[in-house]
């Protein structure tokens, strides 16, 4: 799965001569061959991404078809507590592995121990949690999905440190390559038993068959075997860099998903299940996309911290990028809401519509901001980052509340709202004094932004003609077509963005021929 084992961990951990401090990942020698590895894997991640939303998209159509929305609210009961807890299953030193200029082989053993310690607690508190949430949301199922699903967190704390090792060598298509073995197996498995009448153990036996899968597959991509650990000084600025991460990680997920816990309380599994649904579909390509663009945009951007010229361009190209795939989720979700939800879900799901488009606009603003979060915790800028969390968070929490009470749509409405009202503010907050200027940050926006507001009026103008006249399905395929069509030509021609990605076509399918210097 990549390279030979010993060429992988000579390149995750190289040793500078004349000294007994090792080096993770080799230097490029190069700017141009930097640029190519970094675009390539890039390239590598967008498969990922649209193969993981391809996969993501059939399995929902099978099981939505074959659960029910108490299913789907059973899991993400749940989920409420196990994403929660996730949040600490690295402790944030994945990012301190892969942000750290250098590395020794006995801080990597030492993280790597404190990672399974945290995996094993981690374990026995999320199984120990299964009969507060009987009591909590009053449903006795919870107890046996809650201590199965508690064992994902010692499945994934095996791997934090060989995931991290694998970043800091840039080899990003491994990852993809064990990203998609563990996601196909997971769909298929959950298929399976959801056609063999499991129920929500079907979404269960999903969870845990990907980390297991993904578990075996790491190592033996990465078969660094760890040693014994030993505490030293260098260690603590480690732990605490991973330290401010992970609470920052806690803050925005009580930010992000307040409201389905609120809703599983005051509201029960089926509007949960169907809000459930419905922020899966709109967020789930974004989330895949700013997740998988920060697994190659940190590194990449880490390696670059004392180069802020071409730190700035790196990160600027990023965040046009993010937002160029971005806006086409949008239009979909804006304007294609009802069709979406009819093709994809069925029509029992047709609640989900209203809630889909109400959610549009966070959307935009999850690719607005969430890049900059890449380039502080690459410059090392994490307690900017904490404080940004510390104060979106309430106004979040006030803007869900404000809409609780009149159930899915309203909280969906007051979601949306409070994003749009802080995207402003703490986009300046976050780039102040990171040689990001306002008119960097704009340049980089409008031109994708400009031809998404144009290309949506005209899905719109295509739907206001002819709903009436088509079914759903020919009307969502016909629209889509024509609002990305219309929103290709106007970014690539008229906004001039067609150098920008034809360049990025060239590292991937380089000719005989020097490539150009820089990223």
């Amino acid at each position: 799965m990549g390279d030979p084992p010993e060429a992988n961990l000579t390149e995750a951990i190289a040793a500078p001569q004349g000294s007994d401090l090792q080096q993770c990942v080799a230097e490029v020698s190069e700017a141009a061959e930097f640029k190519r590895k970094s675009v390539r894997g890039g390239a590598a991640v967008v498969f990922s991404q649209v193969f993981g939303l391809a996969l993501q998209l059939v399995t929902t159509v099978v099981l939505a078809r074959l659960l029910s929305p108490t299913d789907y609210g059973l899991q993400a009961m749940v989920l409420s507590v196990t994403n929660f807890f996730s949040l600490f299953r690295d402790a944030g030193l994945s990012a301190a592995t892969v942000q750290r200029e250098t590395l020794t082989q006995q801080q990597i053993s030492t993280l790597f121990w404190i990672n399974v310690a945290v995996g094993v607690l981690l374990t026995v508190v999320v199984a120990a949690s299964g009969p507060i949430l009987v009591a909590f949301f009053k449903d006795p199922r919870l107890l046996w999905i809650t201590i199965a699903s508690a064992t994902i967190f010692f499945f994934n704390s095996l791997v934090v440190q060989h995931r991290a090792l694998l970043d800091r060598a840039m080899r990003f298509t491994t990852n993809v390559k064990i990203d998609i073995l563990s996601g196909t197996i997971g769909a298929l498995v959950a298929i399976g038993m959801a056609a063999l009448g499991c129920g929500y153990w079907s979404l269960i036996g999903q969870n845990i068959s990907m980390p297991l899968v993904a578990t075996i597959a790491v190592w033996i991509a990465m078969p660094w075997v760890p040693g014994r650990p030993r505490w030293t000084p260098e260690l603590h600025s480690m732990v605490r860099f991973g330290g401010t991460v992970t609470l920052n990680s806690v803050v925005v997920y009580i930010a992000y998903n307040a409201e389905k816990v609120l809703l599983g309380r005051y509201w029960g599994a089926a509007a949960l299940g169907l809000y459930g649904r419905a922020y899966q579909l709109s967020n789930m390509p974004v989330q895949q996309l700013t997740n998988s663009g920060g697994a190659v945009a940190f590194p990449m951007l880490s390696r670059l911290q004392n180069d802020p010229q071409r730190l700035r361009r790196s990160y600027l190209k990023c965040h046009s990028l993010v937002i160029s795939l971005t806006v086409p989720v949008v239009i979909t979700c804006a304007v294609f809401a009802n069709e979406v939800v009819r093709a994809l879900l069925g029509p029992k799901w047709d609640g989900a519509a209203p809630i889909v488009r109400l959610l549009s606009p966070a959307i935009l603003v999850f690719a607005l901001m969430n890049p900059l979060s890449w380039l502080l915790r690459a410059t090392g800028r994490v307690e900017r980052s904490l404080k940004i969390a510390l104060f979106l968070t309430p106004v979040m929490v006030l803007g869900i509340l404000a809409g609780l009470r009149y159930g899915t749509s309203g909280v969906a409405l007051g979601y949306s709202g409070a994003m749009v009202l802080l995207v402003g503010p703490l986009v300046v907050w976050a780039k102040h004094g990171t040689g990001i200027t306002n008119a960097d940050y704009w340049d980089c926006i409008k031109r994708p932004l400009i031809a998404g507001a144009l290309a949506g009026a005209a899905g719109w103008l295509f739907k206001f003609a002819c709903y009436k006249s088509l079914a759903p399905l020919p009307l969502l395929a016909i629209g889509l077509g024509i609002s990305f069509v219309v929103y290709a030509l106007l970014l690539f021609f008229v906004m001039g963005q067609k150098d920008m990605y034809v360049d990025l076509l060239r590292q991937l399918f380089p000719r005989d021929r020097p490539v150009p210097v820089g990223i």
